[in-house]
């Protein structure tokens, strides 16, 4: 009995130790200062780490076709023109761009030079021309698609008049038969199809590598900004440079932007009735409760909390950053603490010409300022816009940093700081902060966008183990440019048999 009583109490003995001994490991695990989180340890010198390059596991940027790809057709073998009006901001109109690339590859059809929407929002003529390197855009494509300035003039019954192309709206995220069925149908039948508005009008998941791969030659390589905008964007860059590393922050926090997110409660009732008029006459009508909308992360960070998310990572009041944003509603009051937090704050209006401060070429100016940045950080994401497309062009341009801060997770943490009870946020912002991929390869899960991660489509291993992803051979664009003479060559003889 009493043997079964001792053996009874050294196993209690032993339970308490064993207790102990896990409560004092995650005690230390969560105070300390090297906690691991994924392939990160919160520490101050991962923040140093930040200013370089992800680790790129071997991957490498590389959009070219990895199988045979036909040369586009020519004049005589078109199905017809295709023109397109892109509506939206500068990187909505990008995406369409790069899908009416891939519809007029889809139909076999010639493209006429996209139209920009750039009166209605931005109250700015310059259009396609006034934004894109025109030359170069036709260039790059010239082995994937026909493009042409604008639509033929033909001759009809003895007069000459330019062609009229049938207006068509295609249903949002279209799949390809749809374009390889009904658009097909309508190209043929009239010469040419004028698709508007064009936004999100192609399905982001197409089950055709090669017409993904297609999607990013547009994207990252044949839209090219005008001379007179890469040059003011690499003279702010090279200033911010002149002194270190820079950050730049896309701070979401506009009119706009508030309203159709409803999240209004930390306004004046002025200010509150300005949002819900806006929300009124520019977003369907729907029932929006702040809180409920904060709690699942779709109310933009206020300056204030991007401030308290970077400093919680570690960065100090010495780090230089580039705000690109449009005019911030709620006034100074709402960027003073921010600006308490991180006085080096600059933007294009500060450190540029002047020149190209409005419109979409100031949208433009400010694209490329982020691309290029050591380290960007988006405060509000959503499809096709300019966070978005940013985080998968630094992804394709060599795995730049990215900080993107998870705003449900975050939401409960700033919820409490408003509370009262801010005890311990630093650490609790630097275990939502530190469980990112930077800007690392991450293979695209749902609901991520196509243009905001295009690996594994768009990317290639050298030493591959998998077929798939193996890097094209060197010598890709010498068969390309062989195929697309050797096809100008058969056209040209058929013509003059003809």
């Amino acid at each position: 009995m009493r043997r079964g009583l001792r053996s009874k109490t050294s196993l209690c003995r032993l339970w308490v130790a064993v207790a102990v001994l896990v409560t004092g490991t995650i005690w230390l695990w969560s105070s300390s200062s090297i906690v691991l989180l994924g392939t990160y340890r919160v520490q101050d010198f991962v923040v140093n780490d930040l200013w370089r390059t992800a680790d790129s596991n071997g991957w490498r940027a590389s959009s070219a076709p990895r199988t045979y790809w036909l040369p586009p057709p020519t004049e005589s073998e078109s199905n017809g023109y295709v023109r397109v009006r892109c509506n939206g901001g500068l990187t909505q109109q990008r995406s369409a761009i790069c899908n009416a690339v891939v519809v007029a590859r889809i139909m076999n059809a010639t493209l006429v030079l996209p139209e920009l929407d750039t009166n209605s929002y931005w109250h700015d003529e310059s259009g396609f021309v006034g934004i894109y390197d025109v030359p170069h855009f036709i260039k790059t494509l010239k082995y994937d698609v026909r493009i042409v300035m604008s639509l033929p003039k033909i001759t009809a019954q003895g007069k000459t008049k330019k062609l009229r192309a049938h207006k068509m709206e295609p249903p949002r995220d279209a799949p390809v038969t749809w374009y390889r069925t009904t658009a097909l149908e309508k190209i043929r039948e009239h010469g040419a199809i004028y698709l508007t508005p064009f936004s999100h009008r192609l399905a982001e998941e197409i089950d055709e590598p090669e017409l993904q791969r297609l999607r990013c030659r547009v994207n990252y390589h044949a839209l090219q900004f005008k001379p007179n905008i890469r040059k003011t964007s690499s003279d702010i860059v090279n200033k911010l440079r002149s002194e270190g590393h820079f950050m730049s922050i896309h701070l979401r926090f506009e009119l706009d932007m508030l309203a159709y997110a409803g999240c209004i409660d930390i306004f004046t009732p002025k200010e509150q009735e300005i949002l819900l008029k806006y929300r009124e006459e520019h977003f369907a009508k729907k029932k929006l409760v702040h809180r409920e909308r904060r709690l699942i992360g779709k109310c933009p960070l206020t300056p204030e909390e991007v401030g308290l998310i970077i400093r919680a990572m570690g960065f100090d009041n010495t780090t230089r950053i580039y705000l690109a944003s449009g005019e911030l509603f709620g006034g100074e009051r709402f960027m003073k603490p921010f600006k308490a937090m991180f006085p080096r704050l600059e933007n294009h209006s500060m450190v540029g010409s002047g020149k190209l401060d409005k419109g979409l070429a100031g949208s433009a100016v400010d694209y490329m300022v982020c691309l290029l940045s050591d380290i960007f950080m988006p405060t509000y994401d959503g499809p096709s816009n300019f966070a978005n497309n940013l985080m998968g062009h630094r992804l394709y341009s060599g795995f730049r940093a990215t900080i993107t801060p998870n705003r449900k997770a975050l939401a409960p943490i700033f919820m409490d700081m408003d509370e009262g009870h801010a005890s311990g946020y630093e650490e609790r912002i630097r275990q939502v902060m530190f469980s990112t991929h930077f800007g690392a390869p991450h293979r695209r899960i749902h609901p991520e966008s196509f243009y905001t991660n295009s690996w594994p489509e768009c990317f290639c291993q050298m030493n591959a183990r998998n077929q798939a992803d193996q890097c094209p051979p060197n010598n890709v664009h010498d068969v390309l440019e062989s195929q697309f003479h050797s096809t100008g060559e058969v056209s040209a003889a058929a013509s003059a048999k003809r």
